[in-house]
C-alpha cells in the first residue's frame, strides 16, 4: 500500500502525553457535569429550616382548627334549631333555583314559576321533600326538617309572586309531669 493512502487515517492522538490527557477528560469531564447537575437540583428551595414554611404564622394556618373555614359544628344531642326559609334557600337551593340549573325555575322569576304556584302550596311542597325531574329529594340534603322545606318552599314561591303563607312550626310535645305524690 502506498503511503498516501496511510496518511488519511492518522489519529489526532500522536503522542502519550495527548493519550494522557485525553483519557483523563474522558473519565473527568462526565463526573464533573454529573457534580454539577447534583448540586443544581438539589439547591432548590427546600422547605424546612430556613424556609417561610416553618414560621409561627404559616404553622398556625396549617393546623388551623376545620371549624374556622365555615364548617358548624353542632351538638347531636343538642334540640334542632330549624332554619329559616331564606337560610335553607341560600345554603341548599340557590345553587340550582338561584341560576336555574338543570331546569329548575329561578327564583324571582314570576313567569317561571306562575306554574308551578298555580298547582299549590301542597303540590310543590310534595315535589321539594319527595323530588322532581333533576331535584333530588329535600334539594339533596337529608338533614332538612319537613317544616324547614315548607319554609323554604314559602320563601322562594313568595319571592316568585306567590302570596303562600309561613308553615306553622308545632311545638315539642311536653314531657308529662309527674304525679303528686299522695300525703297520708
Amino acid at each position: 500500500m502506498s503511503d498516501a493512502h496511510n496518511e488519511h487515517h492518522e489519529s489526532a492522538i500522536k503522542t502519550p502525553k495527548q493519550l494522557i490527557a485525553a483519557v483523563s477528560a474522558g473519565f473527568l469531564i462526565p463526573i464533573v457535569c454529573i457534580v454539577l447537575l447534583v448540586e443544581y437540583v438539589t439547591n432548590g428551595q427546600t422547605t424546612g429550616a430556613g424556609s417561610a414554611s416553618q414560621t409561627p404564622e404559616m404553622i398556625a394556618a396549617r393546623i388551623k382548627p376545620v371549624a374556622s373555614e365555615g364548617f358548624t359544628f353542632r351538638d347531636a344531642n343538642a334540640p334542632k334549631q330549624l332554619l329559616s326559609g331564606e337560610e335553607v334557600f341560600k345554603s341548599t337551593c340557590a345553587a340550582c333555583h338561584g341560576a336555574g340549573i338543570a331546569g329548575a325555575p329561578k327564583v324571582g322569576d314570576p313567569a317561571a314559576w306562575k306554574a308551578r304556584i298555580g298547582e299549590g302550596y301542597d303540590k310543590l311542597l310534595a315535589h321539594a321533600i319527595n323530588g322532581l325531574n333533576a331535584m333530588p329529594p329535600k334539594g339533596g340534603n337529608p338533614d332538612l326538617d319537613d317544616v324547614e322545606i315548607a319554609r323554604t318552599v314559602v320563601y322562594m314561591a313568595n319571592q316568585s309572586g306567590a302570596k303562600f303563607k309561613e308553615p306553622e312550626v308545632k311545638a315539642p310535645a311536653a314531657a308529662p309531669a309527674a304525679a303528686p305524690a299522695e300525703k297520708k
